[in-house]
Formats: C-alpha cells, sequence, structure tokens
C-alpha cells in the first residue's frame, strides 16, 4: 500500500524528529501546518494534488524571499531560504520539460479555438487544471502568452 503525499510528510516529520535533523524537522512542520489550516479552513481531506499545490506556494514564497534576501546581501538567510526550498521540492512529483510545457499548452490553445491575449484567462484556466503540480506556473504562464502571440 503506498502512502499518500500527506502520509509520506508525516512519516518524514517522524524520522526527522528520531534524526534530530532539526532543518528538515522545521521545514516538514511548516509544510503539515499549512496543509492542515487549509484542511480546517475549507473543511476538507487534501488530495495529493491539493497538497502539491500548497507545496509549490511555499516553494514560490521561497524563491521571493531569496530574491530579497539576496538583493539585501544577506546570504544567511538567503542559504536558510534555499535550504528549504531543497526539502520542499522533494514532495513535487516529476516536472515537465519546457518543450512538454509548450507542447501542452499549444495542445489546450487549439483545443479550447483560443486566439489573441484576450483568451489568456479561459486558456489558463483550463491548463491549471490539467498542468497543476506537474510544471512550473511561470514556465507555462509564457508558454500561454507565446502560443496566443503566434
Amino acid at each position: 500500500m503506498s502512502l499518500t503525499l500527506k502520509e509520506q510528510i508525516t512519516e518524514d516529520m517522524k524520522t526527522a524528529m528520531r534524526a534530530k535533523d532539526i532543518e528538515r524537522l522545521g521545514t516538514v512542520r511548516l509544510l503539515l501546518a499549512a496543509i492542515k489550516q487549509k484542511e480546517v479552513d475549507e473543511r476538507v481531506v487534501l488530495d495529493n494534488a491539493a497538497v502539491v499545490a500548497i507545496v509549490d506556494k511555499l516553494i514560490k514564497q521561497r524563491k521571493d524571499s531569496i530574491e530579497a534576501f539576496q538583493k539585501a546581501a544577506r546570504t544567511d538567510l538567503a542559504d536558510k531560504e534555499s535550504a528549504e526550498m531543497k526539502i520542499l521540492q522533494a514532495y513535487l512529483p516529476a516536472r515537465m520539460s519546457a518543450d512538454e510545457v509548450s507542447a501542452a499548452v499549444k495542445a489546450i490553445v487549439a483545443e479550447l479555438g483560443a486566439s489573441g491575449p484576450g483568451e489568456m484567462g479561459r486558456v489558463m484556466g483550463a491548463v491549471k487544471t490539467r498542468l497543476a503540480g506537474k510544471a512550473d506556473m511561470g514556465q507555462v504562464s509564457a508558454a500561454v502568452k507565446a502560443a496566443l502571440a503566434g
């Protein structure tokens, strides 16, 4: 029986506690807290896709923080955020390559019969549901813009 992503994260927390891996434990606890918060707020049990969305959001926050800390010449804090980001990335499924993203976006644009920048919202809605957790959304957005411009 394979574990759900949430169960795997809980197991990783227990392992980090036993190993006294303070950095991993802190990051994993932060992730579990974000998952529990969403479950309590929405009164639901999150599936793997929803957990991946939370991991994605936390990674994006880390990227933004790293950028800010590097601009402020705080490499110590940037390194801490970077270490947390690496731990979080382990929970993401394998990502699609730029070529795969581009091909998937082109197929969805053709399927919807969309053309022109005015269709960006409609296409992004369809793309997000299909590629959530499988691709970097920044990359996806750029591919949608390119597909609609061409």
